[in-house]
């Protein structure tokens, strides 16, 4: 069946979501329109405002509506500890977790050279700035005393969960 430009443009759009292929997203889309046209309003409006307002940390490139996140705003997290992560919902699942107290970097995605993602959309540039920066707490100044290169010295991946549980699902 040939949909009208307009429905045909809103069930396309509706699969850039992750998991919405061609049926989810007519359902979705005759859902909104016959049964909940407030609930599509409230959705859209929701949507542009957020694309307008929510953008990414300058440091540690979660998403925020503020120059800041609300973690590197804080006085009350431990600078000395970094947390790496994939995506802004890693941070979420981790602070749900209550166990970490650091700080992180969001590299917003994974290797993938297949794809075309490489070291410069990881932000990795950006990375090596905020460890070369790093703030000057006792431990970078002991190890410049002691003749060390300032920086990280040692990496650990911090995966405490079961081989092919994700970390969302953690509690």
């Amino acid at each position: 069946m040939k949909y009208t430009p307009t429905l045909a443009r809103l069930i396309d759009s509706l699969r850039c979501l992750p998991g919405v292929g061609p049926k989810s997203a007519q359902r979705m889309a005759f859902y909104l329109l016959e049964r909940d046209r407030d609930g599509g309003r409230t959705l859209s409006q929701a949507l542009a405002e957020a694309l307008q307002q929510v953008g990414h940390c300058k440091r540690c490139r979660m998403l925020t509506e503020s120059e800041l996140c609300s973690i590197c705003a804080s006085t009350s997290r431990d600078f000395a500890q970094l947390c790496v992560v994939e995506s802004p919902a890693d941070v979420v699942a981790i602070e749900q977790s209550g166990g970490f107290r650091g700080r992180y970097f969001v590299l917003m995605g994974h290797l993938s050279p297949l794809d075309g993602v490489g070291p410069a959309e990881l932000g990795l540039d950006e990375f090596e700035q905020l460890l070369k920066a790093g703030d000057q707490s006792v431990a970078n100044r002991t190890r410049r005393a002691r003749g060390r290169r300032a920086g990280v010295c040692r990496w650990r991946y911090a995966g405490a969960c079961a081989r092919g549980t994700h970390r969302r699902f953690l509690n």
